[in-house]
């Protein structure tokens, strides 16, 4: 079967509370970034976003170092954004939604970097009816002697390892596992893995509100791992004004519409990227995200030197041997 061709689905993560064990597992750190399949098909470079949006433009740096692959290449797998020794996913956020004149100058400013854990594709071949191990073989192959900013990710099948990344790496900004079988095969849009985290509790990007902005009645987010804008429960009095005071002289005039948990699509305006929320996701029939708090971060390299183009793309819509480095 030939490579296959965007939009595609990617594969998902069930979140579990303790850490899986047992023979055939194999164990990888989860980044908080932003999911990207790397497509180099037919000469081209392609990354598209877990929601299937094409993003190539807003990662210049990225789309380069991907044209090393060869031919009929798909990469499955996250970019990262390295700030003081941590990933940072609000860099991540910031470059995501950058317009392609902005994009060049964030990139030279913020360089992304990208975890490659899955080979979907390669030669023209689609490999994803094979197991885990056997892509798992060939990613470290065709990436291992690449280097940055294009890595795979580190991997052991030792739980005892991977519990001791467990309760190490949240330095480094990473929070979590994703344990995977090695005889899975790649199955999009399905929720085949597993991913145990150290909190329930997530750090979002505010890209929105609904509302005044001096009284915002919810938050419009983006989760890691996620480029689809959600839109949080209402805000408690106390979260609320912090909401008022971090949005203030942020809104930019833009508009975009985002679907909230039992109401549906809803309008909401789009603000400057920057303030963060630490977040609480809960499920009943539906995930619901409820804000517990506003981190009041400040501009990230707030001048970039580029264009003031108009429309960011969130309101319209290691070693392989498992040394952990900035990848």
């Amino acid at each position: 079967m030939s490579a296959p061709l965007p939009p595609l689905k990617v594969a998902l993560a069930e979140s579990v509370s303790v850490l899986p064990r047992g023979a055939g597992l194999a164990y990888e750190p989860k980044f908080d970034g932003h999911r990207v399949v790397v497509f180099r098909i037919g000469g081209e470079v392609l990354l598209q976003a877990r929601s299937g949006r094409i993003i190539t433009a807003a990662f210049p740096d990225l789309a380069d170092a991907a044209r090393q692959l060869p031919d009929g290449t798909v990469l499955d797998g996250e970019v990262v954004v390295w700030r003081d020794g941590r990933t940072d996913f609000a860099a991540v956020q910031k470059r995501a939604s950058a317009t392609p004149g902005r994009a060049p100058g964030l990139a030279h400013r913020m360089p992304a970097s990208y975890a490659a854990f899955d080979l979907l594709a390669e030669a023209g071949k689609d490999l994803r009816a094979l197991a885990y191990e056997k892509r798992r073989e060939r990613l470290v192959a065709l990436t291992g002697a690449l280097g940055p900013p294009l890595q795979p990710v580190p991997m052991t099948l030792d739980a005892a390892e991977a519990a001791t990344w467990f309760e190490t790496l949240p330095a480094l900004g990473i929070e979590g596992l994703v344990v995977k079988r090695l005889d899975q095969t790649y199955r999009g849009g399905v929720r085949a893995w597993r991913k145990l985290r150290h909190t329930h509790t997530r750090d979002a990007v505010v890209v929105g509100f609904t509302g005044r902005a001096t009284r915002p009645a919810a938050l419009v987010l983006v989760l890691p791992d996620d480029d689809t804008p959600v839109v949080s429960s209402g805000l408690t009095p106390g979260v609320r004004a912090q909401a008022a005071a971090a949005l203030a002289g942020r809104a930019t005039g833009r508009h975009g519409t985002a679907i909230a948990t039992g109401v549906g699509e809803v309008a909401y305006e789009c603000v400057e990227p920057g303030p963060t929320a630490e977040v609480e996701l809960g499920t009943t029939r539906h995930t619901v995200t409820t804000v517990l708090r506003l981190r009041l971060t400040g501009d990230l390299d707030g001048s970039d030197g580029g264009s003031d183009d108009s429309g960011d793309d969130a309101c319209g819509g290691t070693d392989a041997d498992g040394t952990i480095n900035q990848i």
